[in-house]
């Protein structure tokens, strides 16, 4: 079982430290939900771990092995906020470069690559290529998966398809998700962590939640 560990991450951003005291681990088999509120750093996290952002410091390693470049040797796949794929070419040859040969029979079974596979990106809606770019990476050969706001742009159908594919396919891989939808994040994660004051709190229940200050009374 393969193991990516996040330690001591510090982060400045115009002049404030909004990542001070980050430790994370994810394992293989184990989906790990990132909570916080707009603004807290999620998503300079994700990116630090995958190795596109340089902190002040941090320590992320696989396996006790320290690692610069997380998107080296297919140790890490990133969903990035915004859209990544190429607009002219096609959807088939892009998901054939990146989806995992051992999980092509399922990925090609997917609603939405039945929908998509003969179209360039630019042929499709917002929502669906969210969703296709989301399922690819999900699909990819990484060990380590990393998503930023997955659920943004897509419908609940498309949303309950993409928990049930992490599900699957999290049995080879360890994922770290983060989304404003944080019930889709309470609903699909194994362990949740909280981003909070640029540290990261385990959260075990909702009432921790509140008791932070994420959620209100009525959401619990």
């Amino acid at each position: 079982m393969r193991i990516l560990k996040v330690d001591s991450v510090q982060m400045e951003y115009q002049g404030r430290k909004i990542l001070r005291d980050v430790h994370l681990t994810c394992k293989q088999g184990e989906i790990v939900g990132l909570l916080g509120r707009n603004g807290c750093g999620k998503s300079s996290l994700l990116k630090v771990i995958f190795g596109i952002v340089k902190p002040a410091y941090s320590y992320v390693a696989i396996d006790g092995h320290a690692i610069g470049k997380g998107y080296h040797g297919n140790q890490m796949a990133y969903l990035p906020q915004d859209h990544y794929l190429p607009k002219s070419i096609n959807i088939h040859q892009l998901a054939k470069f990146i989806v995992d040969p051992q999980l092509w029979p399922s990925f090609e079974q997917l609603p939405i690559f039945e929908i998509c596979r003969d179209k360039k990106a630019n042929e499709l809606s917002s929502g669906q290529l969210r969703h296709f770019e989301t399922m690819m990476v999900v699909h990819s050969k990484a060990d380590f998966i990393l998503l930023d706001e997955p659920f943004t742009h897509i419908s609940p159908l498309q949303a309950d398809e993409l928990k049930e594919a992490m599900r699957n396919c999290v049995k080879t891989k360890g994922i770290i998700i983060t989304d404003h939808q944080y019930y889709n994040i309470l609903e699909v994660s194994d362990k949740l962590k909280l981003l909070d004051n640029g540290c990261t709190k385990h959260i075990t229940d909702n009432e921790q939640l509140v008791s932070y200050g994420y959620l209100s009374g009525i959401n619990r």
